[in-house]
């Protein structure tokens, strides 16, 4: 094995002080579905429900065997970051602090402080992530504590690598997969897999999959240089960042752009929902990237293959199952919004009902303006059991003129009204 090889090797050896190699488990379900051999590894079996305590783990224990005498470690992160952190800190019984966002679920903050317990203080700081982490820095600068990044930096990406030890050490007979599809955030875990596999002459092709809202890494492959992007989709939190590491893009700068599947986040939120139903594996949303990703291939690319989805993170705050699930019936065609002029007379909403068919269902109704004489706006959500419905409600709709504007896929009127 190369150097980096062996510092991996050696990092899996010391974090099975904190526990075993997640599973890589063979899923009947995906496997069916595409045709390919479909394997999913595990993250979110981890104690924390997410690779990231594989690098802060691996950066603490190379900081303190180098003789770093710090007694403050500080790290800022909205979620799996800030709780890979507080549980390592308890581990070595060394005191940090951690900034996250005034917006972060309360879920996840009481999560970080369970798995830190008196080792850690939380600070809440700042409505986004980069007031957060400007906080941090100064704090960390004025305190002189030892700052531990989420993913830009070499120890880190060492300590993510151990996913792809595992696998190799995991897979059928040992021989290579065909496809490995990696979640991307910082880049961290993508740097490391894909270098550990290169070093030990595994050959596989690697897909990133990275959220529509957030393409940092495809935008700098494409510019051939570090981008950071002027604005941020944040509905896949795990992995909506403006800018891939520099230090991960200096390991993944050989791969094309292409090798990037950007992928819609309402579709994300469907493929959630599929596998929170079908196999009762509850996933986050970076955590479900990868597994969604698939779609992107046909049957005939994937027929035969064998496929590894590395699963992320499973810190999933329920209270978001709403608007996840109203994102995938939206994705799926089962959801639509209309804007419909509706006449203000005695009967006219009994006469529109009469044109709804069996299987569809108002699920939203909402006078927009009340002012007007003979006519009013009206916000109307509809679902239906079959989304070639919505083709037979609107040829009635134009039969009957009623004045409406289809608004489901309008992202600026969506953002206001829906």
């Amino acid at each position: 094995m190369t150097g980096f090889a062996e510092k991996v090797a050696r990092a899996a050896e010391a974090v099975r002080q904190l526990f075993p190699e997640t599973p890589l488990q063979e899923n009947d379900y995906l496997s069916r579905k595409t045709g390919a051999r479909v394997f999913l590894k595990r993250e979110d079996l981890t104690p924390v429900r997410s690779y990231k305590i594989r690098g802060a783990f691996n950066f603490f224990r190379k900081a303190l065997s180098a003789g770093n005498q710090a007694e403050l470690f500080v790290c800022a992160s909205a979620g799996n970051h800030a709780q890979g952190f507080a549980f390592v800190c308890r581990h070595f019984g060394k005191k940090g602090v951690i900034f996250m966002p005034v917006t972060t679920p309360q879920q996840k903050i009481d999560k970080t402080r369970l798995f830190g317990g008196e080792f850690v203080e939380v600070k809440l700081v700042g409505d986004f992530f980069d007031e957060c982490y400007r906080a941090a820095i100064e704090f960390c600068e004025s305190s002189g504590g030892h700052m531990v990044p989420p993913f830009d930096h070499k120890d880190i990406i060492e300590g993510q690598a151990t996913v792809a030890l595992e696998i190799a050490a995991q897979l059928p007979a040992g021989r290579a997969p065909d496809m490995v599809l990696l979640p991307v955030g910082g880049g961290g875990l993508a740097a490391g897999v894909t270098r550990y596999f290169a070093e030990t002459g595994m050959t596989s092709r690697f897909v990133f999959c990275e959220p529509a809202g957030a393409p940092s890494l495809r935008d700098s492959l494409a510019s051939g240089k570090w981008v950071k992007l002027a604005k941020v989709d944040n509905f896949v939190d795990g992995a909506a960042v403006a800018e891939i590491g520099r230090e991960p893009l200096r390991l993944l700068k050989e791969f094309p752009a292409d090798a990037v599947r950007l992928v819609p986040e309402n579709r994300l939120c469907a493929t959630m929902i599929e596998m929170l139903n079908v196999e009762g594996v509850v996933l986050e949303p970076a955590g479900a990237l990868a597994i969604d990703a698939l779609k992107d291939f046909s049957r005939k690319e994937l027929k035969g293959k064998t496929v590894i989805a590395v699963v992320s993170g499973g810190n999933f705050d329920f209270e978001r199952l709403p608007d996840v699930k109203e994102r995938a019936l939206r994705f799926e065609g089962l959801k639509k919004y209309f804007v419909i002029r509706f006449p203000q007379r005695p009967g006219a909403l009994r006469d529109f009902l009469e044109l709804l068919g069996p299987d569809d269902d108002i699920s939203r109704f909402e006078y927009l303006k009340k002012s007007a004489r003979n006519f009013g706006s009206v916000l109307l959500g509809i679902e239906s059991k079959d989304k070639r419905n919505f083709d037979l409600l609107k040829a009635r709709f134009d039969i009957e003129g009623v004045q409406y504007h289809d608004i489901t896929d309008n992202e600026t009127l969506g953002g206001f009204i829906i």
